[in-house]
């Protein structure tokens, strides 16, 4: 019968999520979660121990069997005989605003950005590197997105506070539209209705 070290081993190289210690408590029927973590323990000094060419990373909340950064350049080769698609600039920048600075609406990326940013938030929630985390408090209710799990995998993050510290804040200039009446109120002040022209208020 294979050790419980073994079977986690196994689970880790099978998933392509990272394996939380719930999960593998609930599938060797451990204990408890200290029980699975420890077998993780031990499962990370093994490979450290031995030098394997893969290593156990905590990512995302969970564990995950990645490849040890000094194999990089041999990766980088196998790499360059597949098509992939990167991420554009466009799109590592508002994926970095939206990171720093969530939860954020649109109307928000767009100020920083001094574009349209629409097509670009689609490319990043059908890649689900954000998602949407509601609905700002704001003329409009826009949406307001912030990063995803998958996010943190990607970039090797257990949580978004390992972010890079940056100089400085990240300053999102003030909307005229957080000012601005919504679209039905300006129509109301636009409108003069059926009577003609508008008539001064009281009179």
């Amino acid at each position: 019968m294979p050790k419980p070290i073994d079977v986690v081993e196994a689970l880790l190289f099978a998933s392509d999520v990272p394996l939380e210690a719930e999960r593998i408590r609930e599938v060797l029927d451990l204990e408890n979660l200290a029980a699975a973590r420890e077998l993780v323990g031990e499962l990370v000094a093994r490979y450290e121990a031995e030098a394997r060419g893969p290593a156990i990373m905590e990512a995302g909340g969970g564990w995950r069997m990645v490849t040890r950064p000094e194999l990089a350049p041999w990766l980088v080769r196998l790499a360059r005989a597949r098509t992939r698609v990167r991420l554009s600039r466009p799109a590592l920048e508002t994926l970095a605003i939206v990171a720093y600075k969530q939860p954020v609406s649109r109307p928000e990326i767009d100020a920083v950005r001094g574009v349209n940013s629409e097509a670009t938030l689609d490319n990043l929630l059908e890649r689900r590197l954000i998602r949407i985390g509601g609905r700002k408090d704001a003329p409009g209710r826009p949406f307001v997105y912030e990063t995803t799990r998958e996010f943190l995998v990607a970039f090797g993050l257990r949580d978004p506070a390992e972010l890079p510290k940056i100089e400085g804040d990240l300053v999102i200039p003030e909307l005229a539209a957080e000012a601005a009446p919504v679209d039905g109120e300006a129509q109301a002040q636009q409108d003069p209705g059926p009577g003609g022209a508008q008539q001064p208020a009281g009179s």
